[in-house]
């Protein structure tokens, strides 16, 4: 009898370790990969962002549970391949970087907040010492947080942080640690909040208002949809017009035709501004443009006609009602500019032959009469480590960088400037929105 149970015994244990998960089997961890690869978070599903971050380059990063997104399109990572002390059981309650030239040993750090604790990161790298209580780097301000955002004089009336738990508001006093609670009456509970182009957003859900950060005064008509303004959701949204020339996603490429009519594209979309009246239209890239389907490099224009640039291909348009795609194209970007694809920017001046093609940190010159065409005279990028997109006309050249754009005299200026010029915000100089 003592045989047969020990028999037993072994028989069940047997049993229950081949049904357990063997945690050193490798397509156990392959799955588990898959899980967490991002495709399983699709922003443009509607999802409520955790908390929102803008680092130290000015692109802001989105939380979900584990994951993170970088800028406004793109998969989501995994949070601990940039911030490796974030593990699974790690989701941010809210974020915010401390942005204040007067506050030199907080200056550029992002602060992270789970449950009762903070994370302090510079450049990525966790400070010594944390994470630490709320309560110690933040006194006065509670745990289990919904949101946080910086907020610098004179938006606010001291550099400070405010931050958001249910209906309470909390305004923290950098320098003097002091706190005022206040009450937002007019604004919704935030999820997640963040200050981006000196505005302020409150996400509720996947919409978001603008508000006031002294008062919370909510103007205008929100809430508004975030998957019409901060992310690129290529099928979402009936309204282009008004999504694409306020979205915060920058350009990909710009340029104007002949005639002065500007073509802005964006992802999936393009807008048109016509010249003289400045009417304003939108449509997806592929109605116009059916062979490239969507998403640009560069595009510049040349003798009343687009050339596009898309990876390694160039395609060519005779511009018209509708645009002619030229036969013989798409063509491989080295065998008609002379140049290996893909290329950030490029752009022609009128009453010129050159066309100035943005690559990295350099520019060059190809001369659209040369037969073969070369891309020639190369030299650095001026005072920009990268370009979005660029054009020339009337007033200049325009080179934009993520949400703004930079005016200079001439392409020579632009070069061998030292110093950006004047910074303006793409959605309001160039497209007129006023939020």
């Amino acid at each position: 009898m003592k045989l047969l149970c020990q028999t037993l015994c072994l028989c069940l244990c047997l049993a229950l370790s081949l049904a357990a998960p063997h945690h050193g089997d490798p397509t156990e961890h392959s799955n588990d990969h898959t899980k967490h690869d991002g495709a399983v978070i699709d922003r443009c599903d509607g999802t409520e962002m955790d908390a929102v971050a803008v680092n130290e380059e000015g692109i802001p990063y989105f939380f979900k549970d584990d994951h993170l997104f970088k800028g406004f399109h793109g998969k989501a990572e995994l949070s601990n391949e940039s911030f490796s002390e974030l593990d699974d059981h790690h989701h941010l309650d809210a974020a915010f970087r401390m942005h204040y030239e007067d506050n030199p040993s907080d200056h550029d750090h992002m602060f992270f907040f789970v449950d009762h604790k903070v994370f302090s990161y510079y450049q990525h790298k966790l400070e010594d010492g944390y994470p630490k209580d709320i309560s110690e780097v933040f006194p006065g301000i509670p745990n289990h947080l919904d949101a946080a955002v910086e907020c610098p004089k004179p938006e606010c009336e001291e550099d400070s942080v405010i931050f958001f738990k249910g209906d309470d508001i909390y305004h923290y006093n950098v320098r003097t640690k002091a706190v005022d609670e206040k009450e937002f009456k007019t604004m919704p509970n935030c999820t997640s909040a963040f200050r981006f182009m000196e505005h302020y957003y409150c996400f509720h859900g996947h919409l978001f208002s603008k508000f006031d950060p002294k008062t919370g005064e909510v103007a205008g008509k929100y809430p508004k949809e975030a998957r019409d303004y901060f992310m690129r959701c290529s099928k979402f949204g009936d309204d282009h017009v008004e999504r694409e020339r306020c979205s915060r996603v920058h350009l990909d490429a710009i340029t104007s035709d002949n005639a002065g009519n500007l073509y802005a594209f964006r992802g999936h979309h393009f807008i048109r501004k016509d010249q003289g009246n400045d009417t304003l239209t939108s449509d997806t890239v592929e109605s116009a443009f059916k062979e490239l389907h969507s998403e640009v490099d560069a595009v510049f224009s040349y003798e009343d006609h687009l050339y596009m640039i898309k990876d390694e291909q160039i395609f060519v348009y005779k511009v018209g009602e509708p645009h002619t795609h030229l036969e013989g194209f798409p063509k491989p970007v080295k065998e008609e500019l002379g140049i290996e694809g893909p290329i950030d920017a490029a752009f022609t001046c009128q009453d010129s032959d050159i066309a100035y093609i943005i690559k990295g940190q350099n520019v060059y010159d190809v001369d659209m009469k040369a037969t073969p065409r070369t891309a020639s005279n190369e030299r650095p990028l001026g005072p920009f480590k990268k370009v979005d997109a660029a054009m020339c006309g009337p007033e200049g050249v325009k080179v934009v960088v993520g949400n703004h754009f930079y005016q200079f005299d001439s392409p020579m200026v632009m070069i061998s400037g030292r110093a950006l010029s004047k910074q303006q915000r793409v959605s309001l100089e160039l497209f007129g929105c006023d939020h």
